[in-house]
């Protein structure tokens, strides 16, 4: 989830870097010493048993429930601020649950699969043997520096493969504290942790990886895919977008403008599946707007001063985001400040919720993901406009439908593509461990979460049981009349 660029992308621990898993100064010469180690461990361990995948995931619980304290001063160090609340359910409880549901689910995910066998291959059986690819490589981004790192750890090690994390230098003290955590739980031929610039991202991702699982923007994903097809290893994009927020004309705004605001200010806006403008009917702009600054007068009263609400994470990313609301603003834009100017509060880097309305096209606000507390409001006139405001835009990793009107609904799913969608309320498709989560065209290609994580980590290897006595026998040489009744007979049975 994820703007950025290719980086290092329990009270008793400390939160200062320490020397990790790898060395922050590591060479591509250490690197490929470290996958060498791991790749010699998956070959005397190619089918780790379920015991030994569950010790594994309990160790990763047990890292984000013991060390909460630590976790949470150190995303708030990176952040300026970062409400501990949010961290605590939005990245900390996230990773225990994908644990735990990984360890409950262990057994049936790990069990063949029995394939149906077609009439003309009677008596034979058919399996489907899921198999750890090797090493997996993962790449993960700043904003959400534990959930994004850890939760493909999980798919990855329930999968039974061994593991390289590359977070992210632009959040390092959380950086430093996973290597650290990580070097303390687990061998580095099992799970390790590489700290570094962007010079090591780029050759972290040019590692021969069995799969290599990126989390970032959708440029710097390109770049991994480049680094990635040289060896041919198979990846997992999991990039960004313009989610839209599709209100119809009979929504609810009390209650789904609420949600929407709730959902686009956890993390500042810092999401990448954060509702990044809303269509609105042109009728109704005004009351959006009103319940826009109802709902978060309720959510953040006092907003620049509120404990609950996070900083930016960076001075150049506080830069970007004001740059885009004086272009639109110079553009004709009507800017609407959804609270107090922050003032003295003691955060740095806070920037009041912002509504950005009357949005055009030209605007940059409206061709690049946003990443902060600022919802462009685009009017429209009739729900197949609507529609094709969203299919003129690249396919976004999230959809938000809010209304009542089960066919209008219908129609809206049906002809747009969207990586995930939510209705009537936003982010909660992520949270649901039985659904996958992932892109589609330039937000992302392939999916994980629960079981799908545990399929994207592993190879589905068929098996053909044949029988002792099969009739396909009669379509061996030598050819003759024979081959020609039960090739006829073929034909007949399967049109």
């Amino acid at each position: 989830m994820k703007p950025g660029a290719l980086v290092s992308a329990n009270s008793g621990v400390s939160t200062t870097p320490p020397a990790a898993n790898v060395d922050a100064g590591v060479s591509t010469e250490s690197l490929m010493r470290l996958f060498r180690r791991q790749r010699e461990a998956f070959a005397t361990e190619r089918y780790p048993d379920a015991a030994a995948r569950r010790d594994r995931l309990e160790r990763i619980a047990d890292i984000v429930k013991r060390h909460e304290r630590a976790l949470l001063a150190a995303i708030d160090r990176d952040f300026g601020h970062r409400s501990a609340h949010e961290t605590r359910i939005a990245e900390l409880y996230i990773v225990a649950a994908e644990a735990r549901h990984a360890i409950r689910h262990l057994p049936r995910w790990m069990k063949p699969t029995r394939v149906a066998t077609p009439w003309h291959l009677l008596p034979a059986k058919a399996v489907i043997v899921r198999q750890p690819l090797g090493v997996a490589g993962v790449i993960s981004p700043w904003n959400y520096p534990v959930q994004l790192a850890l939760a493909p750890v999980v798919a990855a090690l329930a999968a039974g493969n061994r593991v390289m994390l590359k977070p992210s230098e632009l959040t390092p003290a959380t950086s430093a504290l996973l290597a650290e955590l990580v070097e303390a739980r687990f061998r580095d031929d099992e799970f390790a942790v590489v700290q570094g610039d962007a010079d090591v991202g780029r050759a972290f991702a040019e590692l021969p990886f069995d799969h290599l699982f990126f989390t970032g923007s959708t440029a710097v994903g390109r770049q991994v895919a480049l680094a990635a097809a040289a060896n041919l290893t198979p990846v997992t994009l999991e990039l960004g977008g313009k989610s839209p927020a599709l209100f119809d004309s009979d929504a609810d705004f009390t209650t789904g403008v609420t949600r929407l605001m709730a959902g686009k200010l956890l993390n500042a806006g810092q999401t990448c599946i954060a509702p990044d403008y809303a269509l609105v009917p042109k009728s109704r702009v005004d009351d959006f707007v009103a319940a826009a600054q109802a709902s978060v007068r309720v959510l953040y009263p006092e907003v620049g001063a509120n404990a609950d609400y996070s900083s930016i994470v960076s001075a150049r990313h506080y830069a970007r985001l004001i740059t885009l609301v004086e272009d639109a603003r110079g553009k004709g834009a009507r800017i609407v400040a959804l609270g107090d100017e922050a003032g003295d509060s003691g955060y740095p880097r806070r920037l009041v919720p912002t509504l950005v309305a009357g949005v055009t096209d030209d605007m940059a606000i409206m061709r690049e993901e946003i990443f902060g507390p600022l919802l462009p409001v685009e009017a429209y006139a009739s729900l197949d406009e609507a529609i094709a405001k969203i299919n003129a835009r690249p396919h976004p990793l999230a959809m938000y439908w809010f209304g009542n009107d089960p066919a209008r609904r219908a129609k809206a799913l049906r002809e747009t593509l969207a990586g995930g969608v939510t209705v009537n309320d936003t982010l909660l498709h992520f949270a649901h461990p039985g659904l996958p989560f992932g892109g589609v065209g330039a937000s992302g290609s392939g999916v994980y979460h629960g079981e799908y994580g545990f399929a994207t980590f592993s190879s589905a290897k068929p098996v053909y049981f044949q029988a002792r006595y099969a009739a396909t026998r009669l379509l061996q040489p030598p050819y003759g009349a024979m081959f020609e009744r039960v090739l006829a007979l073929l034909r007949r049975r399967n049109g």
